[in-house]
């Protein structure tokens, strides 16, 4: 296993096995974010997306819990005057760069995200899970959008991919009463595509990144875009891009592979190109 230099200790990155595990680690405060663990976090992102040796991306927390959102004490510091004042916006700004660099990221990337929540996610905490492609968690963990509880409307992106995962009404309702949802509860609503035992979410997290990881690349490339554009877009649209993207995969070593060792009755081997 590598473990990579994320520039602070907010963040934790190792690489291992095309799988980047990126670790969000304020335990002491429920891995609530802060700004050097987002800057940290947007950078890996941008690297990751790069980066051949990357074949899928695992966000996760230590400790407890995944992440409590933003840090509501900071919050209280800066509301009472202490730093430098920023203007409305600036801050607008900066909010948006940050929640492109991140949430966007994890979720238009072309590698495939997982989420492993081995407690609770809230707030925009909530809104990085989502963000992600796939989410497993411990059957102890809860899920709560909070932001009424703390006079905000949301951000990193969780009114959208919450309405997408579970419909208009349903999201509303979660952000309106910011109630939680147990584990079992998100399975049923498919927030959650795997509810584990709590010390088997490492292992469960690790089967499927492997199996991704070990996938056929270019084809998930392709896969996710047509994923993405298929929530939005209009159905001829998707048709043509499906298209495209599958005569172009028809072209990969991968589908030569696969084709070959469908032929021979073995398990194909893929390379990523």
């Amino acid at each position: 296993m590598a473990k990579l230099e994320t520039g602070t200790e907010d963040l934790l990155a190792d690489l291992e096995g095309g799988v980047l595990t990126l670790t969000l680690n304020r335990p002491q405060a429920r891995n609530a974010m802060s700004e050097g663990m987002n800057q940290a976090l947007g950078q890996q992102l941008a690297a990751a997306e790069l980066n051949p040796d990357v074949r899928c991306v695992v966000l996760t927390g230590a400790g407890q819990g995944f992440c409590a959102g933003g840090d509501v004490k900071g919050m209280n510091e800066r509301n009472s005057g202490s730093g430098r004042p920023v203007s409305i916006d600036e801050a607008i700004a900066t909010q948006r760069i940050n929640q492109r660099a991140t949430a966007g990221k994890l979720f238009k990337m072309a590698k495939p995200t997982i989420a492993a929540l081995p407690g609770a996610a809230a707030g925009a905490g909530l809104s990085l899970a989502l963000a992600c492609d796939l989410r497993i968690m411990a059957k102890t963990a809860i899920l709560t959008t909070a932001f009424a509880r703390v006079g905000l409307a949301g951000d990193y992106g969780g009114t959208y991919f919450l309405t997408q995962l579970v419909g208009s009404a349903k999201a509303r309702e979660m952000y309106f009463l910011s109630d939680r949802v147990s584990a079992d509860e998100a399975l049923r609503l498919g927030l959650a595509n795997w509810v584990v035992e709590p010390d088997e979410l490492a292992a469960k997290t690790a089967e499927i990144a492997k199996r991704l990881a070990s996938g056929p690349a270019v084809c998930f490339r392709y896969m996710k875009e047509n994923l993405n554009r298929a929530m939005g877009g209009e159905v001829d649209e998707c048709l043509d891009l499906e298209a495209t993207h599958h005569v172009h995969s028809a072209s990969t070593a991968d589908h030569k592979e696969a084709a070959a060792a469908f032929v021979a009755k073995r398990e194909p081997v893929f390379q990523g190109r």
